[in-house]
């Protein structure tokens, strides 16, 4: 069983009762607070010998002083009858308002440590703080592995609002769940007599009845040589039994003492299962540490945001799930599907593929990577493979390459298609190594390997074309994805832009509807986005969404795209066709590797066309005035200068420091890296600076902006890809 399976159900059937605990846990937690206010200051040098005689003189029938993990004093005795404690003030003895334990407290105790049910709870108590650890240990097992390594645990969270939540909680408190947990399974064993604290049984010692009586604790030697700061318990001797002594007990250990003469009678030494169990106490409870305290009780309450978080991405992935229909036997298939997928996203192309296969005549059968195999009857092998983190394989297919290097090499061809998002350095390298494994070994290639970016429907098409003519099949690949929850966006205003061929550009901007919590957590993510992030629109009577850079963010109010019309873009057809006042079906999908929120290094934006629209949008938000440095390439400044009025005016704003253009359908025009390569001193001067680097545009655009950069930066032995490694890179390309 993986990690994910482990703290998948551990959390499901255990997490209603980790949320009892946690919930009282925090509640406790209040206590070590509550105890610190109540700490008087004590005298430097005070002894226990001083302090016992303050309190006696105080409080005559005073049997036992305990100082508090707090650091505070609490005496308890008895004014005839009537029991008596409370808080004492070291100093002088007096006795402190404030210690009325009361049964709410007590009872909550109960609660927290044995669930109410005596000696049955405490092992159930025990066996929580189990399954809380390994829900804890393997959460941070699976964050590390979702944010790709411990260099990126602090980097932006992708998903939903319920996702996000889960794992941004996490960072944040798996570490102290998960000590708090096996603190509490230190202090259960002891509890439950599974390890023993006492250094033996406690010694059979008597005072020798004297001729006097007993000494004052002021005149007792040991008590003189104590310092109070180091008391832990102090018990009197009985007013009514002669033969007993003094017991005090402090960090160190405990020791016995004659109430006549003021020898010691004996001595034990803490055991190192006690010292352990001291400091197990400390970080369980907060105890002697308010401020640790507090955390604890955070840590606690966010229980509750874990366990209902988790419960719906959980319930709504089972509800997403794919299941393969029409899934032939792997011994009776002539061509087998095999599937890496962390999230489960890759399955959905997984089964438009296998339908697509059945609907030309082939027997199919699809399964997991992890079984990969071949039989006799095979004539075709595909691998869709997922890149996890830092471009591990997802954790079912951990074993796939070693599994495959095992095998005998088929006859069967194989083509290997990858799946990622090009933010990451590691793009696709899961599939990369599976692809180079199997060539190393002699396996024939089908197609050569693809990559296709962001879950694309329309790449994925493209690239069953090429399957199509490699089979000499009709073989059409139609994969709609489940489109997350929309809603309607309204159109309020539009620029046009002619162009100077039959493509033209429009910017269009939407009224922007506030969304409340629950929506957010149902996917409808329009209450929050960024410039830079995706709008998903789907046109009526298509299934599949178009995205487009989004070139504001909801603190500007609106909606804003920039559209070009594509011949046969039935997305772009419809958008250019809107007047104000029509509407859209949207959705909001986070691109969180391209965004620029709480960036204060300087930002170097290049772009091309329509791929200025998320740089504008970034330089909108530019309140801090952090230096901005916009490239832009277009085809003619008359016909397609983009947001230029707005882009003027952000320059004398100063939220945009500089503007170098190129235009490539006028006398003496050129391309954006043109201006790149005219203006490199002063981009090796930035990027040495630590300059961050956004790049929006079309896909060949992209490629050449890449090669340019690689060539400035070559006297600074730097390169693009050493610079995406470091997160400063980032490309939005179509």
């Amino acid at each position: 069983m993986g990690w994910k399976a482990v703290h998948r159900w551990l959390g499901l059937v255990a997490g209603c009762l980790a949320l009892v605990l946690g919930v009282t846990g925090a509640f406790l937690a209040a206590d070590p607070v509550l105890q610190a206010r109540h700490a008087s200051p004590v005298p430097a040098g005070l002894s226990v010998a001083a302090l016992a005689e303050r309190v006696q003189r105080a409080m005559p029938g005073v049997e036992e002083i305990r100082r508090l993990p707090s650091g505070a004093y609490v005496a308890y005795g008895f004014d005839g009858e009537q029991a008596l404690a409370s808080y004492v003030d070291p100093a002088d003895g007096r006795a402190l308002p404030g210690y009325r334990p009361s049964e709410l407290p007590r009872w909550v105790k109960n609660l927290h440590r044995s669930l109410l049910l005596g000696d049955a709870g405490r092992w159930g108590a025990a066996a929580l703080a189990l399954a809380m650890a390994l829900i804890s240990c393997s959460g941070l097992v699976l964050l590390l592995r979702r944010m790709g390594g411990w260099r990126h645990l602090a980097g932006p969270v992708r998903g939903s609002l319920a996702q996000r939540l889960h794992v941004l909680v996490g960072r944040i408190v798996l570490v102290v769940l998960c000590l708090t947990s096996i603190t509490a399974l230190y202090m259960s064993s002891t509890t439950l007599g599974l390890l023993d604290l006492d250094a033996g049984p406690e010694p059979d010692v008597v005072s020798t009845i004297g001729n006097q009586g007993g000494l004052p604790a002021a005149q007792v030697p040991m008590l003189q040589s104590l310092g109070a700061r180091d008391l832990r318990k102090l018990n009197f001797p009985s007013a009514t039994d002669p033969e007993d002594a003094w017991k005090v007990t402090t960090r160190q250990g405990q020791g016995w003492i004659d109430r006549y003469s003021g020898q010691a009678l004996a001595w034990q030494d803490s055991t190192a299962a006690q010292r352990v169990y001291d400091w197990a106490v400390v970080l369980h409870t907060g105890e002697s540490a308010w401020p640790w305290a507090v955390l604890l009780g955070l840590a606690g309450a966010s229980i509750v945001l874990l366990w209902w978080s988790g419960l719906f991405v959980w319930w709504r992935a089972r509800r997403q799930a794919v299941r393969i229909t029409g899934n032939s036997p792997p011994a009776q298939a002539d061509a087998l599907v095999f599937v890496a997928s962390e999230d489960g996203s890759t399955w959905g192309f997984a089964q438009a593929l296998h339908d697509a296969l059945v609907r030309c005549g082939h027997r199919v059968h699809t399964s997991g990577l992890e079984k990969f195999q071949t039989t006799p009857s095979t004539r075709y092998v595909f691998v869709l493979a997922a890149t996890y983190g830092e471009g591990q394989a997802p954790t079912h297919a951990r074993q796939a390459l070693e599994r495959i290097g095992r095998l005998p090499v088929g006859t069967a061809p194989v083509a290997v298609l990858g799946f990622g998002d090009r933010q990451f350095p590691a793009f696709c390298a899961f599939a990369k190594a599976l692809d180079q494994s199997f060539r190393a070994r002699g396996w024939r290639a089908l197609l050569p390997l693809e990559c296709i970016h962001q879950q694309s429907s329309q790449q994925f098409a493209a690239w069953g074309e090429a399957l199509a003519l490699a089979l000499g099949e009709p073989l059409a690949l139609n994969h709609a994805p489940r489109v997350p929850p929309s809603t309607t966006l309204t159109l309020v205003s539009r620029q046009d832009y002619p162009g100077r061929t039959d493509q033209p550009t429009a910017i269009l901007r939407f009224q922007w509807p506030r969304r409340g919590w629950r929506d957010r957590l149902r996917g409808r993510g329009l209450a929050h986005f960024a410039a830079g992030d995706l709008v998903g629109i789907v046109p009526p009577g298509v299934g599949v969404p178009r995205y487009y850079s989004l070139a504001s963010g909801s603190e500007d109010g609106f909606l804003e795209i920039c559209v070009r019309l594509f011949p046969d873009g039935l997305c772009s057809t419809h958008l250019h066709g809107l007047k104000p006042g029509d509407a859209v079906q949207a959705f909001i999908r986070r691109n969180p590797g391209f965004a620029l929120q709480g960036r204060r290094q300087p930002v170097v934006l290049i772009g091309a066309g329509t791929g200025v629209a998320p740089l504008a949008g970034f330089i909108r938000r530019n309140d801090r005035r952090t230096p901005m440095h916009l490239y832009y390439g277009g085809r003619d400044p008359a016909h397609d200068f983009y947001f230029e009025p707005e882009i003027r005016g952000w320059l004398r704003e100063q939220r945009l420091a500089s503007l170098q253009t190129e235009f490539s359908r006028i006398a003496g025009g050129g391309y954006v890296q043109d201006a790149l390569r005219r203006d490199a001193s002063r981009l090796r001067d930035l990027l040495r600076r630590g300059a961050i680097v956004r790049v929006c545009g079309s896909r060949p655009m992209g490629r050449d902006v890449a090669q340019t950069l690689d060539g400035i930066l070559g006297t600074l032995r730097l390169s693009v890809q050493q610079l995406k490694a470091k997160g400063r890179y980032a490309e939005d390309l179509f």
